[in-house]
């Protein structure tokens, strides 16, 4: 039943719009066609990925008060934990807001992972919707020069450089916000970790995987830098 829905409402509306763009705009390169697909992708989410942001803003920008509830309420855990919850109440911060993104993503990505495992011959090709026509022989490399069929270290590499870019602009942010706050608060220590711990994975990850996955992780990566950039330098909230 959810392997019946997931080929349904992700793997075949991803997979026929991939192969449309392909033979529209990607103009015969796989590549321009998964760069295109994934803006698509971010622009219809943008508005949900803008309020985990905004949220993620907020919680940097209370961090002060909740160190100073953790500190005052440090022997009452109980209470400690209600004077949070009021907190984030009021200022209208949900703490996991912040996973939104990777969670909305996740499913586009294990989609797209299918499509590529999957490949690109007459048989995935017959389950194309009535109205799209085949687009015949595909052409995997990207510009000419990657193979989107294989692995490929440097789009590999370019991944864990576009992650740590994000992940060091939100530690940067987190810091900036976090005025008054001991350089050893666990927040602080767990953005330093990921922040290094996350490029490393992303390169592990996307290597292991079709160079086409690469791709879509560098331009969804990108776009997130820009979102956060936008939303970071934005008037702070009331």
């Amino acid at each position: 039943m959810i392997s019946s829905l997931f080929h349904e409402l992700l793997y075949q509306p991803l997979f026929n719009a991939l192969m449309v763009l392909y033979e529209t705009v990607g103009f015969h390169d796989l590549g321009v066609a998964i760069i295109v697909l994934t803006l698509l992708i971010r622009f219809i989410l943008y508005p949900l990925s803008g309020k985990a942001i905004a949220s993620q803003k907020n919680m940097m920008t209370i961090q002060p008060e909740v160190k100073a509830i953790q500190e005052k309420y440090k022997n009452n855990k109980e209470e400690a934990a209600r004077r949070m919850m009021a907190l984030y109440k009021e200022r209208k911060v949900n703490p996991l807001s912040g996973c939104l993104p990777i969670l909305i993503q996740l499913p586009v990505l294990i989609a797209l992972y299918w499509v590529f495992l999957a490949g690109f011959d007459d048989e995935s090709l017959a389950s194309l919707y009535g109205f799209i026509p085949s687009p015949g022989p595909i052409n995997h490399m990207f510009l000419g020069i990657f193979d989107l069929a294989a692995n490929n270290p440097f789009l590999a590499v370019l991944a864990g450089i576009a992650q740590f870019y994000q992940s060091k602009m939100v530690l940067d942010e987190q810091k900036k916000r976090s005025v008054g706050l001991a350089t050893n608060d666990f927040s602080l220590a767990l953005s330093k970790n990921m922040t290094y711990m996350m490029p490393v994975a992303t390169v592990l990850i996307t290597y292991s995987l079709h160079a086409g996955i690469a791709l879509y992780w560098i331009t969804t990566t990108l776009f997130s830098v820009a979102q956060q950039w936008r939303m970071f330098r934005a008037a702070p909230e009331r």
